[in-house]
């Protein structure tokens, strides 16, 4: 998480999460931006509350095959009708030695189209919660 006051604004959408995020379940309205310099890393801030924000990363850049496998239920609360409409985001964690995970195991999937999303837990799988990104 970073303070809101070093992320430069720019051009931000709005994303929705109705159940909030783990530990953050108040907090409903975030602002998704992607600093050009910081590709393909965004962050994912916080409208209210304390102001912070989560870096988040699109699981294809750490696993190729990522294909969380969500439930009905997530599917028609999301109102995803094609997988194209889902987009999948991952929280990275930046550790004091310098290295960084990201967590596979409970994804944000975003409905491109309504900008209305959620975390997803999938308790079934085998992803991580704390994937190494290996460096480039």
């Amino acid at each position: 998480m970073s303070s809101v006051a070093e992320i430069e604004i720019m051009k931000a959408m709005e994303v929705q999460l109705p159940l909030g995020l783990l530990g953050f379940e108040n907090i409903k309205t975030y602002s998704l931006t992607s600093p050009p310099d910081q590709e393909p890393f965004s962050w994912l801030t916080m409208c209210t509350g304390e102001g912070l924000a989560f870096l988040v990363l699109p699981p294809a850049f750490v696993l190729n095959d990522y294909a969380p496998d969500l439930s009905n239920d997530d599917v028609n609360f999301l109102e995803i009708r094609h997988p194209d409409d889902a987009m999948i985001l991952n929280i990275v964690k930046l550790r004091p030695n310098g290295t960084a995970t990201v967590n596979l195991k409970a994804p944000i999937v975003i409905n491109r189209h309504t900008m209305i999303g959620k975390q997803v837990v999938l308790s079934q799988s085998a992803y991580a919660i704390n994937h190494p990104i290996q460096s480039a």
